[in-house]
């Protein structure tokens, strides 16, 4: 059973943003910035554990152009994660989330676990970012169509197979996901549909599904990518996360091309720019 903070409304807390914001038909795609308050996340982490430097770079994201705010407060990378208890993910969100809620954009709550979620939509998160897709935790579908919330949901692996289909593994998984949410009574208009670019994935296989990105219109939901200084631009050009800036517009401006309408990222203002431009060129198509 997901418990509710004292004196809260399930649903309430996300009443404004229950389904996804109107500009996902816009002219380009929304951006959502990354805040790790991790001190393991693969780019960042421990740049903003502390709550001061967290809120001063969720400011500087809206200030930027981000529609949206992705909070994570356990890392999700693929090798050398430590998992950590809900209790000690809420201790970390606690000094800034109403902070961050109260810059007046939409708030994501990038987690696995349905309480954690569930106590963020009651301090006033809007999305819930599952990277499993509603297939790990067994409260996650009940608690997202309780409180009406938009949810992401991502294709994960425990381990990446070289020897897949991963277009079809994916698909497959999101069919699965989409089952779970359909018995559990949320609404397809709450739902978005990550690929999970370097999740359970080698980095051709990342590339190959950037590449073919246009195959999941089929299932007729809006699609986020979150390419940002993933491990693929590495194996194309020697880089470190931070020096991976040209690798990930590249990836994310073809994603958008592709009919992306969310796109996550960790540097907003140069994304912005380069959706904005493109979007722009396109336009004289």
């Amino acid at each position: 059973m997901i418990a509710t903070s004292p004196g809260t409304t399930p649903g309430t807390a996300s009443a404004d943003h229950r389904t996804w914001p109107e500009r996902l038909s816009g002219p380009y795609p929304l951006v959502m910035g990354v805040l790790n308050i991790t001190p393991d996340s693969f780019s960042d982490g421990g740049r903003f554990l502390a709550p001061e430097n967290a809120l001063a770079h969720a400011r500087r994201m809206v200030s930027e152009g981000a529609d949206i705010i992705d909070i994570g407060a356990e890392s999700t990378r693929p090798y050398g994660a430590q998992p950590i208890s809900a209790d000690q993910e809420i201790q970390r969100l606690r000094p800034i989330l109403a902070g961050v809620v109260g810059l007046g954009i939409p708030v994501s709550i990038d987690s696995m676990k349905a309480v954690v979620i569930a106590w963020a939509l009651d301090q006033g998160a809007a999305i819930a970012n599952d990277v499993w897709g509603l297939q790990r935790d067994s409260d996650m579908a009940r608690l997202i169509a309780q409180r009406r919330c938009p949810v992401v949901i991502m294709h994960n692996r425990d381990r990446a197979d070289p020897q897949i289909d991963i277009m079809t593994d994916i698909a497959d998984f999101f069919s699965r996901s989409l089952e779970i949410a359909t018995k559990a009574g949320i609404s397809h208009a709450q739902i978005a549909l990550d690929p999970g670019i370097g999740f359970g994935k080698t980095p051709e296989q990342s590339m190959t599904v950037l590449a073919r990105l246009a195959q999941f219109d089929s299932f007729g939901l809006p699609l986020l990518v979150g390419a940002s200084r993933k491990r693929f631009i590495s194996t194309v050009s020697a880089s470190e996360p931070d020096q991976r800036l040209g690798g990930s517009i590249a990836a994310h401006v073809i994603a958008a091309k592709a009919g992306a309408r969310i796109i996550r990222t960790h540097d907003v203002s140069e994304t912005v720019q380069a959706l904005r431009v493109a979007s722009a060129i396109w336009d004289k198509q």
